[in-house]
């Protein structure tokens, strides 16, 4: 018990020491593995042995300048990724604010997380019944309106190797086989937008549109969300066009500007 302790301070410190020298580098600009190791208060070996890792994965790298390290591409690549998804947020708010407005319904924003759909953002309208907040939580991509949207912008090899199986069964309105999955994908790809009707909750109809980065690359979802009985077909062929509006709107402001039928 105390070795397994033991290897999991270890751990924890180097880990500790790896983010440090990151630092160390953010603060000086670019410093040596001799000059790491007297910051950190360790042996040379022991600093060098963390730079090598850390180079490994391409967060430093070494200047023009003989023997120095610099924070590499890869800490630019995390913090992009981190940017993006703030971005996203910021520019889809007053879009989605405006179409929770008009559909008085829930608005939420998506996007693919490990095999999920991750929701990044939530606004309600006023005949939202649900007070529960579903930012930062994950939903299945087989059984919802936007985890659908988010399969179509895939390939059909990754959405093979993407969706987790077996499918579960949320209802007995639940898309439980690949072929009828992959069915549902091909008319989300063909009509814009995804429908969800009792599918991952008895009650609960969804529509969701795909939004756009300005290579065309979908990278998020925004779906309208509410009781079955109250999104009844003769409103819901209005909701979608909001919808898709709506995921337009947010695509043109990432910079995306072709048109969405």
């Amino acid at each position: 018990m105390s070795n397994k302790t033991g290897a999991g301070n270890s751990t924890v410190q180097s880990v500790d020491r790896a983010i440090t020298v990151l630092e160390i580098l953010a603060d000086s600009g670019a410093a040596g593995v001799t000059e790491i190791a007297g910051k950190l208060g360790v042996h040379k070996s022991t600093a060098f042995r963390l730079v090598a890792a850390l180079e490994g994965r391409g967060l430093v790298e070494q200047n023009d300048e003989r023997g120095k390290y610099r924070l590499g591409m890869g800490i630019l690549h995390l913090a992009g990724a981190t940017t993006a998804s703030l971005d996203l947020v910021q520019e889809s708010r007053p879009p989605c604010r405006a179409l929770a407005a008009e559909t008085n319904e829930t608005v939420n924003l998506a996007i693919l997380s490990d095999g999920s759909a991750l929701y990044l953002d939530q606004v309600s309208g006023s005949s939202a019944l649900q007070s529960h907040n579903w930012v930062g939580q994950r939903i299945p991509l087989h059984a919802t309106s936007n985890g659908k949207v988010l399969l179509s912008g895939l390939s059909d090899s990754d959405i093979g190797r993407v969706v987790a199986r077996p499918l579960r069964a949320y209802t007995a309105s639940t898309i439980t086989t690949m072929k009828g999955l992959m069915a549902a994908v091909a008319t989300v790809r063909a009509r814009g937008h995804a429908l969800a009707v009792d599918e991952f909750e008895l009650g609960l109809t969804a529509v969701a549109a795909p939004v756009h980065n300005f290579h065309g690359d979908v990278i998020a979802s925004v779906s309208v969300s509410g009781p079955t009985f109250r999104l009844d077909s003769d409103r819901m062929s209005a909701i979608v066009v909001d919808t898709k509006r709506t995921a337009a709107a947010i695509s043109q402001r990432l910079g995306w500007h072709r048109a969405v039928g």
